[in-house]
């Protein structure tokens, strides 16, 4: 099945205002800047996004938060977002901040099908009030809902027509547990390749999650804290 889309404008043609979107990424890294630029351009409002975090500044899921297109947002951290910072401190967005393991295992979850599972993190602390708790083996355990979405928008270095996709390094963080936890998949690629070119055993995420997929066409590869070693005066 080909389902190659000409353009991430045309992959989230149906994203519609109040969707659920999973976003991949880990800071910049492996985020699908495509995808996010093009959802800035449709417009759409009242989004609630599942990603680690909101983006910086002026990039990635930060240009959605300045566009205030999102009402709710899941992850783990927001340290480097300022906009993010003042919106929650004024009540403009509504932040759910989850441990960052449990917020990997509550996507995986959420595409393996299981409604809910107990971890020890979190218990005694902010992150188990109004849960469930529960005993194991002598050891407290919060219970978690698994995550799902409407639409999961991941990044990849290489995708076939049909959208079998691998993942390059540290950009391969979220994207392929978000693959699986959303109604539609979009995947947007840096080389688009025929069925057949990949290595199947190198294969991240099988095509069967995947349900559009395009070649993006600007990566800015942008760097986002710069740290430089001091100079050591030599003896």
């Amino acid at each position: 099945m080909n389902k190659v889309v000409a353009n991430a404008d045309e992959a989230i043609r149906d994203v519609f205002d109040g969707a659920t979107i999973m976003i991949g990424g880990f800071g910049l890294c492996g985020m699908p800047e495509n995808l996010i630029r093009a959802l800035v351009r449709k417009g759409t409002k009242n989004l609630h996004t599942i990603s680690n975090n909101v983006g910086i500044d002026g990039v990635g899921n930060g240009l959605l938060l300045a566009a205030g297109q999102i009402v709710h947002h899941v992850g783990t951290y927001v340290g480097e977002n300022k906009l993010l910072e003042d919106m929650v401190l004024t009540g403009k967005i509504k932040l759910e901040l989850v441990p960052q393991g449990t917020f990997s295992e509550r996507i995986r979850a959420g595409g393996a099908g299981i409604p809910a599972f107990f971890t020890p993190t979190g218990v005694g602390t902010i992150v188990a009030e109004g849960k469930e708790t529960r005993e194991f083996d002598g050891r407290p355990y919060v219970m978690e809902r698994g995550l799902k979405a409407d639409f999961a928008f991941v990044k990849a270095w290489k995708g076939d027509r049909s959208g079998n996709l691998i993942y390059r390094k540290t950009a391969r963080n979220f994207n392929p547990m978000m693959a699986t936890a959303a109604k539609v998949t979009i995947a947007e690629v840096e080389h688009l390749v025929a069925v057949g070119e990949l290595d199947a055993d190198t294969v991240h995420t099988p095509s069967i999650y995947v349900n559009r997929i395009f070649q993006g066409e600007l990566y800015e590869r942008r760097i986002e804290r710069r740290t430089l070693r001091k100079s050591v005066p030599s003896t």
